[in-house]
């Protein structure tokens, strides 16, 4: 029988900081494809605090700039890769990285327009981006909008795309897509997987808007568990992928929902549902009324603006969904 060290054997033994000694990200991975792999933070692992607990990577909602900074660094370390941020603006505009990328930041390359970076901070406004090089994680901010990972095994390029209501209404996954086929993609060799979002059941719009919204994707209205007209972003994602010629997608949520049971006793996770006010204060009840494990609002793992707005909260953190490739 082999021998293990006291360490191996007991995690608790295995340091949660960095050499910088920086708290690691807990993060998700997802294998895509063969070189290709999605990643998704959770709310642990960080510095920020308060509502922005823990990991909030996003730069525009009032965190301190600091604990960004601090987070999107330690993040770059555990991927091993550069991150590359854009402003996300719910349009149906792609953008191709490589003619802009630079690292302009100490993780890689940041055009969101981050508060406190710089004093006029470069934007470039896109919810879609693509990039052919290696070692660039295309990270998309998310808290209950729906990031959607796409990559080409064959030919390396690879794609994210932000998918709120509206940016699927005016068409950001074919925009991704085609910008991925103009640098040499197949849509028969992509293959594609979606992220953490806010389920049918639970984004509640009204009749009003889920009416207009079933005119260009039909059959995705919903009844919320609030009694009221939802819609379901991710079945509306899977109708534009099939319509981009994508038609292989990996599911992400067996990965997701393994995780979220490995960190049910998880004592960080525990003390932020304790305090958040964002739902009952024991973690084990959150954990046992989530019905959809990649849910934003209802798994305490991710960010979530509605949570929070049920909560009386004004701020909420974001979380990332990156796509890189070996």
């Amino acid at each position: 029988m082999p021998e293990y060290s006291e360490e191996i054997l007991d995690s608790n033994s295995i340091s949660s900081t960095d050499k910088a000694g920086r708290p690691i990200p807990v993060t998700i991975p997802i294998a895509l494809a063969p070189g290709i792999k999605v990643v998704y933070t959770t709310r642990l692992g960080g510095l920020s605090t308060g509502d922005y607990g823990n990991l909030n990577l996003g730069g525009k909602s009032g965190d301190e700039p600091e604990a960004v900074l601090s987070n999107r660094i330690a993040l770059a370390e555990a991927v091993q890769a550069r991150l590359s941020l854009v402003s996300q603006v719910h349009s149906g505009v792609a953008v191709d990285v490589d003619d802009s990328f630079v690292i302009n930041t100490p993780f890689g390359f940041d055009v969101s327009g981050t508060h406190g970076e710089t004093d006029t901070p470069r934007v470039i406004e896109a919810d879609g981006q693509v990039t052919a090089q290696s070692g660039i994680a295309l990270g998309m901010f998310a808290a209950d909008c729906l990031p959607v990972l796409l990559g080409d095994p064959v030919t390396g390029i690879i794609g994210a795309a932000h998918c709120g209501r509206r940016g699927l209404e005016r068409g950001v996954i074919g925009a991704t897509v085609d910008l991925m086929k103009s640098k040499g993609a197949d849509p028969a060799n992509i293959v594609a997987t979606l992220g953490p979002r806010i389920c049918g059941d639970c984004y509640e719009v009204g009749d009003e808007i889920a009416d207009r919204f079933i005119k260009r994707f039909p059959l995705t209205k919903t009844k919320t568990r609030f009694g009221g007209a939802g819609i379901d972003i991710a079945e509306a994602a899977m109708i534009d992928l099939a319509f981009a010629g994508v038609h292989q997608v990996v599911d992400s949520m067996p990965r997701v929902h393994a995780a979220t049971q490995y960190l049910e006793e998880d004592p960080e996770l525990a003390e932020l549902c304790r305090t958040d006010g964002e739902g009952p204060a024991k973690l084990a009840e959150r954990i046992d009324n989530i019905s959809h494990s990649m849910c934003t609002l209802e798994n305490p793992l991710w960010y979530s603006h509605r949570r929070a707005a049920l909560a009386n909260k004004t701020h909420e953190g974001r979380l990332l969904a990156l796509i890189v490739r070996d």
